[in-house]
């Protein structure tokens, strides 16, 4: 039998960073920052669904929100077909999609694909995304959309530099991020059992000595994270949409 693919979103963080002080906007104080309106109308989560649901592969997609989000219920997309569950989130995002996966005992097989993707990545290309299911459909393990590091790295202390960093095999971390269902939630479970620090799944996958493919994204798929970032975020949709 082919494998098949899902979808996990880890909705539930408050976006702190969008919400400094002295950024001096209060009309966002309120509202995670994946319930935050793009140009287009949409929610960044909700246009973050919209192209990744619109992918024809993926039979079927967990998204971990918090436990009082009262916001999603108002989503296009809280009745979707392909929405099989919610979870709660957990204290990080780790703990997020290892619920997640969990759901997902009912769904998938060990050797069925898992992606992973960042709800405030509003601006991934489901192109890219495709292609990085086709690269990856013979892999054992799995691997994540990346780019090639271009801005000379330096490494400092106390904001005095230290060293430069070779940036030539240097790569920025993107996703989705693809796994074997049975990998990553192994991968998960023994690195939070080992107490690691795990910020993305391929951290996780790296703990259990296993090899990740890294697979050349575009820049315009960046993670809203300050307020800035909304205003390049729609100009790369509006951009996207004229191609």
């Amino acid at each position: 039998m082919p494998s098949h693919y899902y979808l996990i979103i880890p909705a539930s963080g408050v976006g702190a960073r969008m919400h400094s002080e002295k950024d001096g906007l209060d009309w966002q104080a309120k509202i995670p920052k994946q319930y935050l309106k793009l140009d287009n109308g949409l929610t960044i989560l909700d246009q973050t669904l919209k192209t990744l649901l619109s992918i024809n592969q993926i039979k079927g997609c967990v998204i971990a929100i918090a436990d009082k989000d009262h916001l999603f219920n108002k989503s296009a997309f809280n009745n979707h077909p392909k929405l099989l569950t919610t979870v709660i989130g957990g204290k990080e995002r780790v703990h997020s999609v290892l619920n997640a996966l969990k759901a997902l005992t009912n769904f998938a097989k060990d050797d069925d694909w898992v992606l992973v993707h960042d709800s405030a990545r509003p601006c991934v290309k489901a192109s890219e995304i495709i292609n990085l299911m086709n690269q990856l459909k013979h892999h054992v393990t799995g691997g994540l959309l990346a780019t090639k590091v271009v801005d000379t790295i330096k490494q400092a202390n106390n904001n005095i530099v230290n060293i430069t960093i070779d940036r030539s095999n240097l790569w920025q971390a993107q996703t989705p991020q693809i796994y074997r269902f049975g990998v990553l939630l192994k991968a998960l479970n023994t690195a939070i059992k080992a107490g690691i620090n795990i910020t993305d799944e391929a951290s996780a996958i790296e703990h259990l000595g296993l090899k990740s493919i890294l697979v050349k994204s575009s820049k315009s798929n960046i993670k809203i994270t300050n307020p800035e970032d909304l205003a390049l975020a729609n100009f790369y949709l509006t951009q996207h949409q004229k191609k």
